[in-house]
């Protein structure tokens, strides 16, 4: 093997190198690290923030972006908690329609959400960070309203609790889920006719449209898959909290888009893949848990957190011009 292509699947791979280094390190540094209940913490603790950083993978790829998301794991949390808590003695039905009615509703206005993104950054041509940026804001505002400023605590049923607390054995539920919402968003980006779309628009959306490929719809199912990535997210975080609130979700845009950049996503459009993503998640969710664990600063967490996004994009950067 020549120099030059040892270098390149060196670039290729630097995360899962990093990654392995890091669980070697931790692991003889602290007994507590590789066992099996901080291995399960580690995926449970990651999979909320995870699976919304599949669809956010699909959207930048596609050369867009969502800042909205935190603003609908807060809208969908309460959207099902306020159902649960007043349906069934307003309409005499069970806690169980309650909570059912509400997830379908959740469900909708994710959809909903991400077709108006998708409409209004494709017909008006407005950037889809401004157009993201106002949404965060006014489904924060519509969470605020929904809950009354208050959160919406012990309104669920015991099984929908189970999707943020469940195991399987010792895997929790929510690590289950992540795993395979990472199958369904490998199998779509690498194996249909949507995946490759979404790569041909973030590649040259004029070339794409030229060639027949729909370029509309392609950005409609971005933009809601990302925004029902946050659905199932917001059920997840209430039902680990058995509460419904305005405040969950805030800041997480910072985590998700870090683990996509960080997976080898590129902002420019075109280039990145669930797996790396996958990659993303689980080394943030190691230097986090490692952090923890040594009892670093809170505040020195976030400067760790920002410098690795930081050579993350330098490691973009320098890939790409090794192969230019």
């Amino acid at each position: 093997m020549s120099a030059n292509k040892a270098k390149n699947l060196i670039l290729d791979h630097i995360i899962e190198i990093l990654l392995i280094l890091l669980v070697v390190i931790m692991s003889l540094v602290s007994s507590n690290f590789l066992t099996v209940a901080n291995i399960m913490n580690i995926l449970r603790n990651q999979a909320l923030k995870g699976v919304i950083a599949f669809g956010m993978t699909m959207v930048i790829v596609s050369g867009q972006i969502d800042l909205s998301i935190g603003s609908q794991v807060a809208l969908a949390g309460v959207i099902v908690a306020r159902f649960c808590r007043d349906m069934p003695e307003a309409a005499g039905c069970s806690l169980t329609v309650a909570c059912l009615v509400g997830i379908v509703v959740a469900v909708a206005v994710a959809i909903l959400m991400g077709a108006l993104h998708a409409f209004a950054q494709h017909k008006f041509h407005m950037p889809a960070f401004i157009v993201t940026l106002a949404t965060l804001n006014v489904m924060y505002g519509l969470a605020g309203m929904i809950c009354e400023g208050f959160p919406i605590a012990n309104a669920f049923p015991q099984w929908f609790l189970k999707i943020g607390i469940g195991k399987v054995g010792v895997v929790p539920i929510p690590a289950i889920i992540l795993i395979v919402v990472f199958l369904i968003a490998h199998f779509v980006m690498t194996y249909t006719t949507t995946g490759r779309s979404v790569y041909a628009i973030g590649g040259n959306t004029e070339s794409a449209r030229l060639s027949g490929i729909k370029v509309f719809k392609s950005k409609v199912i971005v933009f809601a898959a990302v925004q029902v990535m946050c659905v199932l997210a917001a059920f997840m975080h209430s039902a680990q909290v058995a509460s419904g609130s305005y405040s969950f979700g805030k800041g997480w845009e910072v985590d998700v888009i870090s683990s996509v950049v960080i997976g080898g996503t590129s902002m420019a459009g075109g280039i990145g893949k669930p797996w790396g993503t996958l990659m993303g998640i689980l080394f943030m969710g190691v230097v986090i848990n490692a952090m923890t664990i040594l009892n670093v600063d809170i505040y020195a967490q976030y400067v760790v957190r920002g410098a690795i996004m930081a050579f993350a994009v330098l490691m973009a950067t320098l890939q790409s011009k090794a192969k230019a």
